[in-house]
């Protein structure tokens, strides 16, 4: 069974800025982590895409997404209220 590692965002943020200082390359830096380099290579290209605001954390959503969240969040509300006026109708539609 595979362990599933968590590491905090200093911890990624630091790796990624020793990797940029360009004293060793990406394998060697790695192995001084103790993280995988795939991993490593991942917060690199993470950083480079979002900056500062990578790495959120768990249960915590990138601002990027927090709209499409409150929307997702929206719709399910609004199915749900459908669905019990849907069975509402029907139970007053029968009581005659």
């Amino acid at each position: 069974m595979k362990t599933v590692r968590k590491y905090a965002k200093e911890f990624k943020l630091n790796a990624v800025k020793l990797y940029q200082s360009g004293d060793k390359s990406c394998d060697v830096l790695a192995e001084d982590l103790g993280v995988p380099k795939n991993t490593l290579y991942t917060w690199i290209k993470q950083y480079r895409e979002q900056g500062e605001q990578s790495f959120p954390g768990s249960g915590k959503i990138a601002p990027c997404d927090a709209d499409l969240h409150q929307l997702q969040k929206e719709l399910a509300d609004v199915k749900l209220e459908r669905d019990i006026l849907k069975k509402a109708i029907a139970i007053f539609s029968r009581a005659k």
